[in-house]
């Protein structure tokens, strides 16, 4: 059965309002909470970054059942891969074995804070999968020293381990990606309804001797609002650069370079891309290739902060018993 979450993202909340919805997102009954992890919002008019682990601890200590990941992690420039693999270690503890860490090679935007540069493509996988390694050494508990091309650790051991152990997962666009980590990650993580990525996923997979059939994680951004001119006019303002492309999305630095690779996006661009207004049929139908390619995990953004509780009180419950008998 596909199940279906819901996107704590930091970008456009603060701290205590992403903890806020992520007990309101339980309660309302959704299968699994992501949340995104970012020093920088998207566009200046989002208004938000703050600490996602932080924010995750007190998530763990305020639900009970849904479970949490990060969506996602880049462990190369902003958090030594060492440090990612304590943060994780702890929050699985603090949250009673619900945690998946997601991971990802990261953006520009993000991860240019610590004025180390932003190397190109090629150089960043070949940092992620060392990082992935790492992290996987890491979490066995044992003493590790690494002397790797990018990535150094000496002498480490994490201390508190979680008992059940600790998953991972790994944001992947392409066969090329997919080859490297499906090895190195228990479950995909992709953006694109594409069924041909699942399949690449599984094939690599059992080419390493490993289970084929792992969660393939999704998401899909929404703007529900009672008023669909509302919903249309804030979904242009807040998520105008989601149909940049990802080799745009994950090389500019600023929130100002995002405005100005933006400003020629049309509202009517943007609602033709993403669900906006108050149809809840259109939204599932939006929702639909994601599970037709064969997700087993898809976790819907409410884009937009000031529609976050009244989506949350009035839409989610019904929302979700429309996907669910969609998804059968």
């Amino acid at each position: 059965m596909t199940r279906f979450g819901y996107t704590l993202m930091t970008e456009q909340s603060g701290p205590k309002e992403l903890v806020g919805y992520a007990v309101e997102a339980e309660r309302r009954g959704f299968d699994f909470e992501v949340s995104s992890d970012h020093y920088f919002p998207w566009l200046s008019s989002m208004g938000h970054a703050p600490n996602a682990w932080t924010m995750l601890g007190a998530v763990a200590h305020a639900t009970s059942r849904v479970e949490l990941m990060t969506y996602v992690t880049c462990p190369i420039r902003r958090y030594h891969p060492a440090v990612v693999a304590q943060q994780a270690a702890t929050l699985q503890i603090l949250s009673d074995g619900r945690f998946t860490l997601g991971l990802g090679s990261g953006e520009n935007l993000n991860e240019h804070v610590v004025g180390q540069g932003w190397p190109p493509v090629a150089q960043r996988q070949d940092m992620f999968e060392e990082a992935l390694t790492i992290i996987r050494e890491l979490l066995t508990g044992e003493l590790v020293t690494w002397e790797g091309k990018h990535f150094r650790v000496d002498s480490a051991r994490l201390w508190d381990l979680p008992d059940g152990g600790l998953e991972l997962a790994a944001a992947v666009s392409g066969d090329a990606s997919i080859e490297r980590f499906a090895p190195l990650a228990d479950h995909l993580i992709t953006t694109e309804p594409e069924a041909d990525l699942i399949e690449k996923w599984g094939t690599e997979r059992r080419k390493a001797k490993l289970d084929a059939q792992t969660r393939t994680i999704g998401q899909i951004p929404i703007c529900w609002d009672p008023d669909e001119d509302a919903a249309v006019a804030r979904a242009h303002d807040l998520f105008r650069w989601f149909g940049l492309g990802w080799s745009v999305n994950a090389d500019l630095p600023t929130t100002a370079g995002f405005a100005g690779a933006s400003q020629f996006v049309k509202p009517e661009d943007v609602a033709e891309a993403i669900p906006c207004g108050p149809d809840l049929d259109a939204i599932v139908e939006a929702v639909k290739p994601f599970w037709e390619a064969g997700f087993t995990d898809i976790a819907l953004v409410q884009i937009g902060d000031s529609a976050q509780q009244a989506f949350l009180d009035q839409v989610a419950e019904p929302l979700l018993e429309k996907l669910r008998s969609a998804a059968r």
